[in-house]
């Protein structure tokens, strides 16, 4: 789990670089459904040792959107979406700066706390926790959801249903132990998890909901670096990020030799994802295959016939610069970089920003920081 962070001031180490570009990638690598579900999602990261990158950083994503930002170097909560800008006054964002401030050194002490657990010293390690809930605004059901994460593996998780956590890694045991005993906290939390999140979420969306529930189709496209390549069928540019692509033989769906890539951002507010197939070209032409798309925007799903008219070739393939590139619009526009590899498989959304629930092992205990309904 590696950190968040906006702007470089002055270029980071290219390993660490790279990593953390590898680490943005899996940020937004959420799954494709078509649920009318709407997420609020926080997270928050802690760092040591990071070449130039801010050891404190708090993103928020609505629907997967990056709507607010705060970073330890500024000290400030900013909007990342005109909607949110035009919809709050300076008295949210002042307090909201406030709350944060006070995480900071929480988050660092929980990194030192980490380590010593770990009986590690110096070297770049990273504490980060996601947080928060999903609605759906057609059924009503709603969901939540808080991890903690620390240097790319597991570290602890809230079973809602018990208002107990899970700690994967016996370093972990002491915070479980701790907090499984506080009763006041659990009756806490759960209150904010179940109501007050999502109250915040329905606001957000009521703030940007010609944004957030717009509709944009994808632009479906067949690529091959050489004939005995695996064939690529790319859709970009698409919006809402949830979306199908399949591989069908003959009318039929493929689940072998097919490698699906993770929905990805593409820095403009929209969204591509890639899926592979694997075939040797004798198989191809003798068979009808084809890449189907699957998306909110369309009427009817876009077929596109594996031909060779239908294929862009790519003999030089896809550079690592190419990629970086990509992110590095990303990046610029949502101002955050981290790591959040551990959290691949937990695809909800996550909590309200103004909470405090790093309660450090050396800290005292902290009261959620909500915002006033």
């Amino acid at each position: 789990m590696e950190g968040l962070i906006p702007c470089f001031r002055n270029p980071p180490d290219p390993t660490i670089m790279r990593k953390v570009v590898f680490f943005t990638l899996i940020l937004f690598c959420t799954d494709s459904t078509f649920a009318v579900s709407h997420s609020l999602q926080y997270v928050y990261s802690g760092t040591s040792e990071i070449p130039n990158l801010p050891e404190f950083v708090v993103i928020g994503l609505v629907d997967g959107e990056p709507f607010v930002h705060y970073d330890s170097n500024s000290h400030k909560m900013t909007p990342r979406q005109e909607w949110m800008a035009r919809s709050e006054g300076p008295d949210y964002w002042n307090k909201e700066s406030q709350n944060l401030h006070g995480e900071e050194s929480l988050f660092k002490n929980n990194v030192d706390v980490a380590k010593k657990r770990f009986n590690q010293t110096g070297g770049i390690h990273t504490f980060q926790r996601m947080y928060g809930c999903e609605w759906d605004d057609e059924t009503g059901a709603t969901g939540a959801h808080e991890q903690f994460g620390y240097d790319g593996s597991d570290f602890l998780a809230l079973d809602l249903k018990t208002m107990t956590y899970v700690a994967p890694v016996m370093q972990a045991a002491p915070t479980k132990q701790k907090w499984d005993r506080d009763n006041t906290r659990k009756d806490r939390y759960k209150r904010y998890f179940t109501q007050e999140c999502i109250e915040w979420l329905k606001k957000y969306v009521s703030y940007g909901k010609s944004t957030l529930e717009r509709t944009v189709r994808p632009e479906v496209s067949m690529l091959q670096k050489d004939p005995s390549s695996p064939v690529t069928c790319r859709a970009t540019g698409f919006f809402p990020k949830g979306i199908v692509v399949t591989w069908r033989k003959d009318g039929v769906d493929m689940h072998s030799d097919v490698e699906v890539g993770e929905t990805l951002p593409n820095g403009d507010g929209t969204f591509q994802i890639t899926s592979k197939l694997t075939v040797k070209p004798e198989d191809w032409k003798m068979n009808s295959y084809s890449c189907v798309v699957q998306h909110k925007s369309l009427q009817d799903d876009i077929a596109v016939l594996l031909e060779e008219k239908n294929i862009r070739t790519n003999q030089g393939g896809i550079s690592w610069g190419i990629i970086v590139g990509c992110v590095a619009a990303a990046l610029a526009l949502v101002a955050v970089v981290t790591g959040v590899v551990l959290w691949r498989r937990s695809r909800t959304g996550y909590g309200k920003a103004g909470t405090s629930y790093t309660d450090s092992e050396n800290s005292s205990q902290q009261q959620p920081k909500v915002h006033p309904p």
